[in-house]
């Protein structure tokens, strides 16, 4: 099928269940979303669901089956693939009258578009002549969105991510990538290098093509060239905010997302080149065709974006491809799959409510929002003294402190051997207390990320386990009502204006707060943990790093900064802070 190129975002993925039945809501309108597919349990659940609902016969693909993951996740994209080409199919037959999905899908192109505009002259338009070959051309230009997937690098327990790869390979998914985040895989990138799926097809373009999500350009300089050593090209650099999102926060040193922008536009000429070299090294080595020009990478940026003058600036002052709309889209039924009682939560959602706590056992920091079904069973365990989740699924089972066979650290078992540990530490009572609380705070994901797709359509997804977790990046706070897919794309668009948040800072303001208070809590860590002297020099870049990010903001032109006036007051008053967290420490 072909991709679509004409919206200027796309939806990232988002949890486990959250996007994983979006192309079948958005992509018939030329947007284009990511599906997770490492947790091929869900996805059989959701075989289940699709082939049942539009009367299709069913056959399950049991865990105890040959390959199943990996067919299991074949077979669902494939479905997701057939049913979105019957959606397109039918809008492209349907009446342009008031309310008709093609409408909506012209309606909702950004202004911009050529598409859009010849939209716009067959309303306006009184010749019978004119009205219908305006007519015919709107309807062969119609286009789907791409189906996408993601995989978390890290995921790769019992080469759990290399047979998700292997599902995606093997699907009937063209104009199509694979997103990989959370850093290099070697496993999953050399299994890359033996799969035919991405190598160039006959016209010379990617039938499924690679993209990587990284935090800053030296990780996709790395990342790139690992890749073009084993022939493979990566399509897009997908550029995301290591605090200012959702799901796993992958913090930098402080280097903030402007600079890092800035980095990657003037260097994004020389970062082709020097994969493109490489990339044809390896094709001659190989006794491949070599390429005369390199194909063509995107860029493109997401994390914590939320109003059409900032999505307009990236594209023009960065020259971003597209951007990554994701928290918002939570709040559009439309478009994401999210149960009634967490969809009210995030609505109701402040500050105080979120978090970025230690709840992930994969160690790395986790955007979390508090009071949520998940959450409420995880406290009552602990009052119970039962604490810990049943470990149904252990795609996050990689600690071996106490066991052989590795287990996950949101686990009973974990949890109850880790707790016995620590009171024979004798540690200071505020490093036990810390430490507790830590291990306490872990939280089954895989269940509690599931789940939501599970009660929307009335699925078991694990017996008697039915609690949800949902990670919403800081944004949430500054929407709260729900909303129908086109008013979201109006948003994006600057057609309307949905923030609710009327004190809602740029989004570069806020990544930066984010980043000093994520500091300020790291130094107060390794205080009261006795690492504070060792990790001064840590503490030392950091400033650096923010300071710089300071005085690159300062610089920005102040034309390309909505409400410029407030943003270069809110800057002066971090360094402020800056300044006092240098002087006290």
């Amino acid at each position: 099928m072909q991709q679509s190129n004409l919206h200027r975002f796309h939806i990232p993925v988002m949890g486990l269940a959250f996007t994983i039945d979006s192309p079948l809501k958005v992509a018939r309108f030329g947007i284009s979303s990511v599906v997770s597919i490492v947790e091929d349990k869900l996805v059989e659940m959701m075989r289940k669901h699709y082939y049942t609902l539009h009367n299709l016969n069913y056959t399950p693909i049991t865990a105890q089956e040959p390959d199943a993951r990996s067919r299991r996740i074949t077979d669902y994209l494939n479905l997701l693939n057939d049913l979105v080409k019957k959606q397109v199919d039918q809008l492209k037959q349907s009446a342009f009258e008031a309310g008709s999905e093609i409408v909506k899908y012209f309606e909702m192109l950004p202004d911009s578009n050529a598409l859009k505009q010849a939209y716009q002259n067959f309303q306006k338009t009184s010749s019978p002549a004119e009205k219908k070959s305006l007519e015919n051309h709107l309807r062969s230009s119609i286009i789907a969105g791409s189906i996408d997937v993601n995989i978390m690098t890290k995921v790769d327990r019992d080469s759990d991510a290399v047979t998700a790869l292997k599902g995606y390979a093997d699907s009937d998914l063209r104009n199509s990538s694979i997103i990989f985040s959370a850093g290099l895989n070697p496993r999953l990138f050399n299994f890359l290098g033996t799969s035919n799926a991405f190598e160039l097809n006959e016209q010379g373009a990617f039938d499924k093509k690679i993209v990587i999500k990284v935090s800053d350009y030296r990780s996709a300089l790395i990342q790139g060239k690992y890749l073009a050593k084993k022939g493979r090209w990566v399509s897009e650099f997908r550029i995301e905010s290591g605090l200012n999102c959702g799901g796993h926060a992958f913090a930098t040193d402080g280097i903030l997302l402007g600079p890092i922008l800035e980095e990657f536009k003037e260097k994004r000429q020389e970062l082709t080149a020097s994969l493109f070299e490489i990339f044809n090294q390896s094709r001659l080595q190989q006794k491949k065709q070599v390429l005369s020009v390199p194909p063509p990478i995107q860029f493109s940026v997401q994390g914590g974006i939320g109003t059409a003058a900032e999505d307009a600036f990236l594209h023009s002052f960065y020259e971003m491809d597209s951007t990554g709309w994701g928290t918002p889209f939570l709040l559009v039924p439309e478009a994401t799959t999210v149960d009634k009682e967490t969809l009210a939560l995030l609505c109701k959602a402040r500050e105080r409510d979120l978090s970025l706590s230690k709840s992930s056992p994969l160690g790395v920091r986790f955007h979390y929002l508090k009071g949520t079904s998940s959450d409420k069973e995880r406290r009552s365990r602990i009052e119970k003294n039962n604490p810990g989740s049943p470990c149904t699924e252990k795609h996050l089972a990689f600690n071996t402190e106490f066991t052989e066979e590795p287990i996950c650290t949101a686990s009973k078992k974990y949890q109850r051997l880790k707790l016995e540990q620590l009171k024979t530490l004798g540690l200071p009572e505020a490093e036990y207390k810390r430490q507790t609380t830590e291990v306490l705070d872990k939280e089954c994901l895989c269940v509690g990320l599931s789940n939501s797709a599970a009660i929307n359509y009335e699925q078991t997804f694990v017996n008697k386990l039915d609690a949800v977790t949902i990670c919403p990046g800081p944004n949430i706070v500054n929407f709260s009502k729900l909303v129908s897919l086109q008013t979201m794309t109006d948003h994006i668009y600057g057609r309307t204006d949905i923030v609710t948040n009327p004190g809602r800072p740029h989004m570069f303001i806020a990544e930066l707060h984010l980043y000093i208070d994520f500091l300020k809590e790291k130094i107060q860590e390794d205080k009261t943990a006795g690492f504070f002297v060792k990790n001064q020099p840590y503490y030392r870049d950091f400033l650096n790093n923010l300071y710089k990010g300071i005085r690159y903001y300062l610089n920005l032109p102040p034309a390309s900064i909505q409400y410029a006036e407030q943003f270069q007051k809110d800057l002066q008053l971090a360094e402020l802070e800056l300044d006092c967290i240098n002087l006290q420490f």
